[in-house]
């Protein structure tokens, strides 16, 4: 497993550099949608259909779906205005699961669900991209996302004690979240000290992690809350030793457009 893990990695990791940063415009688009594409298919199997030719259909119907997005930019405030409204609500869901979860258990919400979540992350991307200093804004999320990630590990692994959402993940703990959540707030005031950021853009951009590292986790423990009702240990087995691609997206799937529309909200871009 660890091989298989390493191999994966070694072959994906130059795959999406050279996609995310020497890609510009169309191409930048295009990449973007192929991985959200591979997403749909898996994100179908997650609303109860294991059919090949449905799971194609609905990858196909989200395809069609992004095009149409890239042809129409304008319609990118609504987009990231849905997604918003999306998270807040998975938040409410993820919460209370799984009380809750009747409320979306037919299929056909949970593949609109999928348009929610799958739609945004393309749009916010895309949007980034255009933006100043876009390909280190995207590394910014990135790294973030990872951060928190890793400190939420460490972290979990020494103190974690408080189960975080047991009936969702009952690896994730309180104490593994602030950990992510310190470490991410250090990366930001490194990052803010080398770039001799003022005292009020530092707390802006403090606050700006801190949502976005929370909205990652929520991404998260989403899927998780997916896949356990659905009885589904990994999305598919499209990467060996990792999962599926919503499995080593899902963290992004949330912050991506909420780190999108903070920077917008703070005059980064217009839509």
């Amino acid at each position: 497993m660890l091989k298989e893990r390493i191999i994966t990695a070694l072959i994906l990791l130059p795959i999406a550099l050279c996609g995310f940063f020497l890609l510009e415009g169309a191409g930048f688009a295009l990449f973007i949608g192929l991985v959200v594409t591979l997403g749909a298919w898996e994100w179908a199997r997650l609303a109860g259909f294991e059919s090949q030719s449905f799971r194609t259909g609905y990858a196909a119907i989200i395809a069609v779906l992004l095009f149409l997005l890239h042809l129409l930019p304008e319609l990118a405030p609504w987009v990231l205005g849905a997604s918003v409204l999306w998270w807040l609500t998975a938040t409410y869901l993820v919460l209370t699961y799984p009380g809750t979860s009747e409320k979306w258990s037919s299929a056909a919400c949970k593949l609109l669900i999928g348009l929610l979540i799958l739609l945004p992350a393309w749009q916010g991307l895309v949007l980034i991209k255009q933006w100043q200093l876009g390909n280190w804004l995207i590394m910014a999320v990135m790294v973030l996302v990872w951060g928190a990630d890793i400190g939420a590990y460490f972290s979990g692994k020494a103190f974690g004690k408080r189960k975080l959402a047991p009936q969702v993940s009952p690896g994730k703990s309180w104490e593994g979240l602030y950990g992510g959540l310190i470490l991410s707030l250090v990366i930001t005031t490194v990052v803010a000290v080398h770039r001799d950021w003022s005292a009020a853009n530092l707390l802006q951009g403090l606050f700006g992690a801190a949502v976005v590292v929370l909205a990652s986790v929520v991404g998260d423990l989403t899927e998780s809350m997916f896949k356990r009702r659905s009885g589904i240990k990994d999305s598919s087995n499209l990467l060996p030793g990792h999962g599926g691609v919503l499995d080593r997206i899902d963290s992004l799937t949330a912050a991506i457009p909420v780190f999108a529309v903070l920077l917008w909200a703070a005059n980064w871009g217009a839509m």
